[in-house]
């Protein structure tokens, strides 16, 4: 885990290097509890903003993309695509913000994964739900080939 992380993101790790995309959206971060579930984080920075000085729709579903394949890590052995996404904002943060997700494995068939999850911030009653989000993975054999 990067030793520079704020106290808020302690226990979670990332997988930089690995998706040139995210590691530019982000950082994104991801840590598996003691019960099994996987939490994902992020901490918003007014470079995540649009104009509005709010989260950028996109950012929240390149993060949620980003948890699909955190949620689904043990299962996913391997190159995987997201082939189906689906979302829907439900309410804004900015910068400052601490930004979690949680989810699920729906099913689990030969060679797509169906997931969900939300994305969030605040705790207890304080919690607001930003986005709800589903998605389908897909294994794949190989790595595109590159021109």
């Amino acid at each position: 885990m990067n030793t520079s992380l704020s106290s808020r993101l302690a226990g979670y790790e990332t997988w930089e290097g690995h998706d040139p995309f995210e590691d530019h959206a982000g950082p994104f971060f991801f840590r598996k509890n003691d019960d099994g579930t996987v939490t994902c984080a992020f901490e918003a920075t007014p470079v995540h903003c649009n104009g509005g000085g709010f989260l950028h729709g996109g950012l929240l579903m390149t993060f949620a993309d980003f948890s699909l394949f955190a949620f689904g890590r043990d299962i996913l052995e391997g190159p995987s695509v997201t082939v189906s996404f689906a979302a829907e904002f439900t309410a804004a943060a900015g910068a400052g913000a601490f930004i979690e997700a949680r989810g699920e494995v729906v099913r689990n068939t030969g060679s797509m994964v169906f997931l969900r999850g939300q994305v969030f911030t605040g705790k207890g009653a304080d919690e607001r739900i930003l986005l709800n989000f589903s998605g389908i993975v897909k294994r794949v054999k190989k790595r595109p080939l590159e021109k």
